[in-house]
């Protein structure tokens, strides 16, 4: 059984919105996923509201062999990114 992790489409027509989910390889794009890890909004206006999504479950699957689409794996690191920026913003204004 090989799980990958990417993306499934869940929005309306013109109001796109993707679940971040683990699936099995061979399934299809309407099939049920073995777990829910997150989801993606690219209509968002930051960073931190586009990607969200529940690192305990990705790690878990990443440790377990689960491989992430070439987009899964962007967003990934576009969501960490936001995350080290926000960590940064946020240090300045407890010093003072």
């Amino acid at each position: 059984m090989a799980v990958v992790l990417r993306l499934q489409r869940i929005g309306k027509r013109v109001q796109p919105h993707y679940r971040i989910v683990a699936i099995e390889k061979t399934s299809g794009p309407k099939a049920e996923p073995l777990e829910v890890i997150g989801h993606y909004n690219p209509k968002a206006d930051k960073d931190k509201e586009k990607v969200v999504f529940n690192t305990e479950k990705l790690e878990y699957w990443q440790k377990n062999g689960a491989k992430p689409s070439e987009t899964v794996a962007s967003l990934i690191k576009r969501a960490e990114k936001a995350a080290k920026r926000e960590e940064q913003s946020a240090k300045p204004a407890e010093q003072k």
